[in-house]
């Protein structure tokens, strides 16, 4: 089983259809409803991600067997409802959600700066919504997102096809670097980068840190931009509080230029503090830790 992501998610374009259907034809709490079913059937036929997520709860967090167990169902669960809240908030039914604000004074502050701020999620809670959070924002944000676009490809066309158009630009990570130009011109224009540092895929460059007490790989591109460029980094999450509260936390990194090292320490720190809170809302369904065997 492979340390590093292998760059593309589960799913198929019919489930997508069903959780629509549902969603729009007969209401959020029916699509709720299949998703019982749904994630009791990842519990079972999901076997290398329902085994990373069960060493997930009983190694790192150390819980017991029983309650690693039923927290592997709450956590595909859980992950269900972010992706139906996804769809239905991006299809016009924002109002069916209350939205709580801790920090986001440090992303309007970013903005009037008018020099750009980068900011590094992770794949836990429901990142993907944080769009129409900054929506709220005093100043005009455009958000650039950093991404290998190796996802589903006939997903993404289909998702965009039934949702309300995204205002998200998409910057292609690419072999040549040229990446990078995009990146500061993106930046002089007081836009606004995200991408998430906690997916490795391999053969790009990584860097290795303790997370929950074992060594883990990070993929190095978040943590060398974001020590070089000179621009605020800030650590962004959007996690599911109740079936339709969300919470958006954003943090200043304080570390020094130059120091990807520094960088990434504070970025597990923070997404320790983060996954404490919110300990079923850890969506890396794969082999992180590099400690499990075929």
């Amino acid at each position: 089983m492979a340390t590093e992501w292998e760059g593309k998610s589960r799913g198929s374009v019919l489930g997508y259809k069903i959780f629509v259907f549902c969603i729009k034809k007969l209401g959020l709490r029916t699509a709720y409803f299949v998703l019982i079913f749904v994630a009791f059937y990842f519990c079972f036929f999901a076997k290398n991600s329902t085994k990373s997520i069960y060493y997930y709860f009983r190694k790192r967090r150390q819980y017991s067997r029983f309650k690693s167990i039923v927290s592997i169902y709450k956590s595909y669960f859980v992950f269900g409802q972010t992706i139906i809240d996804k769809i239905a908030i991006s299809s016009g039914l924002r109002n069916k959600f209350t939205y709580n604000f801790d920090g986001i004074d440090h992303l309007d502050t970013v903005l009037k700066s008018k020099n750009g701020g980068i900011l590094i999620s992770a794949h836990v809670g429901n990142f993907e919504i944080a769009e129409y959070f900054l929506n709220e924002l005093e100043e005009d944000v455009t958000i650039s997102l950093l991404t290998t676009d190796s996802e589903h490809g006939d997903i993404k066309a289909y998702l965009e096809s039934v949702t309300t158009k995204s205002n998200i630009k998409f910057i292609i990570i690419k072999d040549d670097l040229s990446h990078i130009f995009e990146i500061n011109a993106a930046l002089s224009r007081n836009e606004i980068i995200c991408i998430t540092g906690d997916r490795y895929v391999k053969p790009s460059k990584s860097l290795s840190h303790n997370l929950f007490g074992q060594e883990a790989l990070f993929p190095a591109g978040p943590f060398l931009l974001g020590s070089r460029l000179k621009v605020p980094v800030i650590f962004v999450y959007v996690m599911k509080e109740t079936t339709t509260r969300y919470h958006l936390y954003a943090r200043i990194a304080d570390v020094k230029q130059r120091d990807q090292m520094a960088l990434l320490k504070s970025y597990t720190e923070s997404l320790e503090w983060m996954l404490k809170k919110y300990p079923l809302q850890w969506f890396n369904y794969f082999d992180f830790w590099n400690d499990l065997k075929d």
